[in-house]
């Protein structure tokens, strides 16, 4: 994105499209404790320390954002729980005035221990990444990963009052498509969400992911023709980009995140701070906002006020996907989803 941009006629974070920007996922590490298939390769080089948002740094940009009406936060990575000072991020963040709902998405393996401190901090809500309820298929997905250790996490979430609880599931064919029944089927006796994703193509593993993806439509005959008819949950917020349902008598919900098949852009009020401080747009394009170069260089705070939001006003409609516009600077796993 070039560094001259016109500047919006508004004073807080509405796009040219008449959004109102009012979420922010931040990545808090490009670096992960496994290493997904359809996320990284295996042997995977992280970006130096020195690359990377220092905790002043990250306030510094955070309370501009929440100055100019963000006050939706949720913490992504990598794989956020690997953070040094992980606690007090959150503890600082859910005590700045303005923000209303702090979350994390997290892969839980550290759960077990930092849930209840991180509840006690501050944060309100969790999401966890499992793609199956098999062990061997966890570690073949994960490469690295234990679904008990998971499990365990989620286990700690829960009774931290981390809720209500939502778990992740990346649908990739010929890996765990088979294994949507037994997710779903989770929600018929807990007061969970299972949200079920279409893969989404990045980088170098662009290639996989988009003959790899199952469509939502797909997933949900499956599980119906299993367990019966979803019904749509009422009062659904049209920012989220889960579609939620319920099979009957069920306690939880179950999700549809259609990003391929059937997009939300319209309903976007996301933007997105990488761990190397840059505002992120769309997930699904690679324009971005470099912050951290002129926070370093001095800028004061006035300023980046004014640039941030000349940036977000020139946020896109949508990703590019269908006309084969598929993001290369960065693994998912670098924006943090």
């Amino acid at each position: 994105m070039p560094e001259s941009l016109s500047q919006p006629p508004a004073l807080s974070l509405i796009d040219r499209f008449g959004r109102r920007l009012n979420y922010l996922r931040i990545s808090l590490t490009d670096a992960c404790n496994l290493r997904c298939i359809y996320c990284m390769p295996e042997q995977m080089t992280f970006m130096p320390r020195s690359h990377l948002m220092t905790d002043a740094e990250l306030f510094t940009v955070v309370r501009v954002l929440v100055d100019l009406g963000v006050d939706k936060i949720r913490l992504t990575g990598g794989e956020p729980t690997v953070r040094p000072q992980l606690v007090e991020i959150v503890r600082r963040l859910a005590a700045l005035p303005g923000v209303r709902d702090l979350s994390m998405t997290t892969n839980g393996l550290l759960l077990p221990q930092l849930a209840e401190p991180l509840a006690r901090a501050g944060l309100d809500r969790i999401n966890i990444s499992i793609d199956t309820l098999d062990p061997a298929k966890f570690k073949r997905i994960t490469r690295w990963g234990k679904l008990d250790t998971v499990w365990a996490g989620l286990e700690a979430a829960e009774a931290a009052g981390l809720r209500p609880l939502k778990i992740n599931a990346v649908v990739t064919r010929d890996f765990n498509d088979d294994e949507v029944v037994d997710l779903a089927r989770l929600t018929l006796q807990r007061e969970w969400h299972i949200r079920f994703i279409e893969l989404m193509p990045f980088g170098s593993e662009a290639d996989f992911a988009q003959s790899a993806v199952v469509s939502s439509t797909e997933t949900r005959q499956r599980i119906e023709a299993a367990l019966g008819p979803l019904q749509p949950v009422p009062g659904h917020d049209l920012h989220d980009p889960a579609r939620p349902y319920r099979l009957a008598g069920a306690q939880g919900q179950i999700g549809f995140i259609s990003t391929i098949t059937e997009p939300f852009c319209a309903g976007c009020n996301r933007l997105r701070l990488t761990a190397d401080g840059k505002l992120r747009l769309c997930l699904l394009r690679d324009g971005e906002f470099d912050i951290l170069t002129p926070l370093r260089q001095g800028v004061d705070s006035a300023t980046l006020r004014q640039r941030i939001h000349a940036a977000a006003y020139h946020k896109p409609w949508g990703h590019g996907l269908p006309s084969g516009d598929i993001p290369q600077l960065r693994l998912m796993s670098q924006i943090g989803g």
